[in-house]
């Protein structure tokens, strides 16, 4: 889409519904599986008019992705040092956890991703997401030396919260396979919190 002046809301409602669309197949079909008229038919596009807002499958789906890492980094991000360390860490479990319940097309579409190698997120990874999880493991490590929450390996720590909450997203189909009718994040939210409560307090 041409860049030399403002957008039209016509054009900003259809770039809207292409990320949208692309959202829904990219998270079901994997960025492999997936192909533009995919994108374009779930839109209610045309191809050609896809093509005019996005030069391909791959500026969709990094369009996407820039947008998620600022929505998956913004929960860590806010774990506060200054804060109650057992009810910082708890809040940023159940955020991530609710995030799981309300975006699990992007949680997918992260994990899938991550799957093929993260070709398109790699450099994020290695230093933006680096950078976060080395700062936040610092404040852990600092309560973990004051004595407030139990000492454990704060890299593991933060990755099995990751595994934990963001597994009945991934695993949707499994988990409900499973529990039937039971609403699964019912029972993963006590869990959870007895979990890290029994681990973290000193």
């Amino acid at each position: 889409m041409p860049k030399d002046r403002a957008p039209t809301r016509i054009q900003k409602k259809n770039r809207a519904a292409i990320l949208e669309a692309a959202l829904n197949v990219f998270s079901a079909h994997g960025f492999r599986g997936s192909t533009v008229d995919q994108i374009a038919s779930e839109a209610g596009l045309s191809k050609p008019n896809l093509l005019y807002y996005f030069p391909s499958k791959e500026a969709i789906h990094t369009a996407l992705l820039s947008g998620l890492l600022e929505t998956w980094l913004a929960p860590l991000n806010d774990l506060d040092e200054e804060g109650d360390p057992l009810q910082e860490i708890l809040s940023y479990i159940h955020r991530k956890l609710q995030m799981s319940r309300e975006l699990p097309r992007e949680s997918r579409l992260f994990a899938n991703e991550l799957v093929q190698g993260a070709p398109r997120i790699h450099n994020a990874l290695s230093n933006d997401l680096k950078v976060l999880v080395d700062k936040k493991s610092a404040v852990l490590s600092k309560w973990m030396d004051q004595g407030k929450i139990a000492r454990v390996h704060t890299h593991h720590l933060i990755f099995s919260i990751w595994a934990l909450t963001q597994h009945y997203a991934d695993f949707d189909v499994q988990v409900r396979a499973i529990l039937g009718e039971e609403d699964p994040f019912e029972g993963a939210e006590k869990f959870i919190d007895t979990l890290y409560r029994k681990l973290l307090t000193p």
